[in-house]
């Protein structure tokens, strides 16, 4: 394990430091040919000139050097506005971003080099259609298809999920359809999670809207060969028709008023299978709004071939702030290995005490490793972190490259979406 920008200490010079994420854009972090590309938005909490920036900082896990990289000058101040970030065949980059569903397109680069991150073509944006409200991208390339997917939420003003695909790995774009919708007259938003096998399969675990709006369930559907399939892999309908409602997938956990879901993470493990991590907000029906979110819990489902398992795993603890009540520090599940996650959380995960740091005598959110050797029935939890005196929240763990693969979380102060004084601190694993 080598630590880097901060394990333990200040963050190495300021390339990682004032910048966020959301949780709902994917990759994040890469890893291509030992540098680690990761990218964010900047908060410019002490430099009013990066407010807003797409950002990628290349670091290189053999020397210890870190270059900054704007994609974008001050696009916008709002941690939704990170890029997401996929290695192309021919090695070089591609970033897509977009603003927070206030315009009608995603913006995009490409690396001028393969594997490199340090230099980037021109930016170049796409419109799907002139009502489009856009945000959140993810990426995925299927090898027997040739095309890269962007999955994002925001089509003809939907505020559903839907879709883009380019056939020239992201030179140019084509506008797809919905492919959720949930029927009514209030515009519920389904909150997708994406991972795919890279050959000809993609996974959505996803919710029917907002926790705020709507007592989540959890659902997973699959896609391969143009069409939609539930986990038992029975076909739905065509990819360009989409679900006619949430519904029409496979239920992973059925909520109700006491138990709200919101979706964290997938991944597939050796036989590409899926495995999820959800949150949970518990008990707060009837209660006066600002009592919502104290009591959070974090949930781990796998399938077998034939049946979800699905386990409570974890106390997540409170709401990061008022007004998004279920906002956790959040749960990341580890692509090379099902029985590990990465919490964050402001108790103790096996006992709910809440976390009083020795250091300041506060409570924080702190890092916790946890490792099961059931199948996800029963956890040990390591600290990570421990005694700190900022927060740590919204760990993620990047995609093994030759078995090197980085756990990464944000460091610091975060009182909402478009305000937050954080810095990206982690550890490699594998080297």
């Amino acid at each position: 394990m080598v630590a880097f920008a901060g394990m333990g200490g200040a963050a190495r010079g300021n390339l990682q430091r004032r910048r966020g994420w959301c949780w709902f854009q994917d990759e994040r972090a890469i890893i291509t040919q030992g540098k680690l590309v990761i990218g964010s938005v900047a908060a410019g909490a002490h430099d009013s000139a990066r407010r807003g920036n797409v950002e990628v900082v290349v670091h290189d896990l053999t020397s210890g050097a870190s270059t900054k990289v704007v994609l974008h000058d001050r696009l916008q101040l709002d941690d939704h506005a990170a890029p997401a970030l996929l290695v192309r065949p021919d090695g070089r980059i591609l970033a897509v971003y977009s603003k927070h569903g206030s315009e009608n397109c995603f913006y995009y680069r490409i690396s001028q080099r393969p594997h490199e991150a340090s230099a980037w073509a021109p930016e170049r944006s796409f419109v799907p259609s002139p009502s489009s409200r856009i945000t959140y991208s993810n990426l995925h390339y299927l090898v027997k298809e040739g095309r890269i997917y962007n999955f994002f939420r925001g089509l003809d003003d939907s505020f559903k999920p839907s879709y883009a695909w380019s056939d020239d790995l992201g030179e140019t774009w084509l506008r797809g359809t919905v492919f959720i919708q949930v029927p009514g007259t209030f515009r519920h938003r389904p909150y997708v999670k994406y991972a795919s096998d890279g050959v000809d399969t993609v996974h959505f675990f996803y919710t029917e809207g907002h926790p705020r709006n709507y007592d989540n369930s959890v659902y997973h559907v699959y896609y391969r060969h143009g069409r939609l399939h539930r986990s038992d892999g029975s076909p739905i309908r065509l990819l360009a028709q989409g679900l006619k409602t949430p519904q029409e997938g496979t239920c992973i956990f059925k909520g109700d008023a006491n138990n709200v879901a919101w979706t964290s993470d997938i991944e597939l493990d050796r036989a590409g299978r899926p495995y999820v991590a959800y949150s949970v907000q518990k008990g707060s029906a009837g209660l006066p709004e600002q009592d919502h979110g104290q009591d959070h819990r974090y949930r781990y489902a796998r399938w077998t071939g034939s049946r979800w398992v699905d386990h409570e795993i974890a106390y997540a603890g409170s709401k990061l702030y008022a007004g998004e009540e279920d906002y956790t520090g959040n749960i990341a599940l580890d692509p090379a290995d099902p029985d590990c996650v990465y919490i964050s959380t402001n108790v103790d995960p096996a006992t709910g005490r809440p976390l009083i740091s020795r250091t300041d005598g506060r409570r924080h959110w702190e890092i916790f490793r946890g490792r099961t050797r059931d199948g996800g029935k029963s956890w040990q939890w390591a600290a990570i972190t421990r005694d700190s005196t900022a927060d740590n929240i919204r760990p993620f763990v990047t995609r093994a490259d030759k078995a090197v693969r980085a756990v990464l979380w944000l460091r610091g102060t975060y009182r909402r979406y478009t305000d937050y004084d954080l810095d990206v601190v982690g550890f490699v694993l594998g080297r």
